[in-house]
This record gives C-alpha cells, sequence and structure tokens, in this order.
C-alpha cells in the first residue's frame, strides 16, 4: 500500500473542538477571586450604610388611631405624630371605602411643638382631621407624614 491509498486521518477530537469553540476558559486567578470578594464586601457594607442612614433620617414617625365615618360626605380620622420638638410636619391622610378605593384625600399641617415636661418632651401630638368624602368610607389611615423642605 502507498501512501496515496492510506486513508486521511482526521486530526484529534480535542483539536477539532477548539477550533470550533474556542479553547478552554482559564480558571480565575487567585488574585481576581480575591477582587471580586472585595468588591462583593465592599458593596455589602455599602447597601448596609445606606439602609441604616436613610431609617435614621426619617425623624417624623405616625401611627393609626381611630376612625368614624359621621355621614358619606364626612369621616374624622384620628393619629399621632411623633417627631422632634420644634418641627413643621406634614401628613396626608386618606378615607377608603369598601374596595380600597381612596373616596377623601387631605394633607394636613402640624404646627411645631414645644418641648414641654411629658414623658416624650412634647414629641407625640395627637391629631383629628376631618375628611369630606366622596361616598361613604369605611376606614382612614395615615398615608404619610414628612417634613416639609427636608428634600426627600
Amino acid at each position: 500500500m502507498t501512501t496515496q491509498d492510506q486513508p486521511a486521518v482526521s486530526p484529534p477530537a480535542d483539536t477539532s473542538l477548539a477550533n470550533r469553540y474556542g479553547s478552554k476558559k482559564q480558571p480565575l486567578s487567585r488574585a481576581a477571586k480575591r477582587g471580586i470578594a472585595i468588591a462583593a464586601l465592599a458593596a455589602g457594607v455599602g447597601f448596609m450604610a445606606w439602609v441604616s442612614t436613610s431609617n435614621a433620617v426619617s425623624d417624623v414617625t405616625f401611627k393609626d388611631i381611630g376612625f368614624s365615618t359621621t355621614d358619606a360626605t364626612a369621616a374624622d380620622v384620628d393619629f399621632q405624630v411623633t417627631r422632634e420638638p420644634g418641627t413643621a410636619v406634614k401628613c396626608a391622610i386618606k378615607a377608603l371605602d369598601s374596595k380600597f378605593a381612596v373616596v377623601g384625600w387631605k394633607v394636613v399641617d402640624i404646627p411645631p411643638g414645644e418641648a414641654d415636661g411629658t414623658a416624650d418632651g412634647g414629641r407625640t401630638v395627637s391629631q383629628r382631621v376631618t375628611l369630606r368624602t366622596e361616598s361613604l368610607s369605611v376606614s382612614g389611615v395615615v398615608d404619610d407624614c414628612w417634613i416639609p423642605g427636608a428634600g426627600t
């Protein structure tokens, strides 16, 4: 048999796969793994700092106390607001119907309080707001409270 009669030999499978799909990926170096771990740790610490400071920035809290419907055109909402004495606050109050649709809405101003001899130093004030409603309401709540001009 001559060399011309011999069948052609195909290249090894590894070479043909490498030509088709590219060579094997090199694993990450130790320095690259360390860099990724440090970046992930820094991102986690940054996120935790952001979460803790964003909660601390909000110096206003509120609590729904009660609700009463006078008739189909009015509702009273009782609530408490806690803030630093001497700080004015605005609160959005809403009345809802049985399908949770808003039937009354009002933004109220709560004037700055003075520090007094109470247990919390005048930080907490109770409020009653009367809302005009479009139809009969079944609940009333504080939607949000904020310090005007605080840049939120």
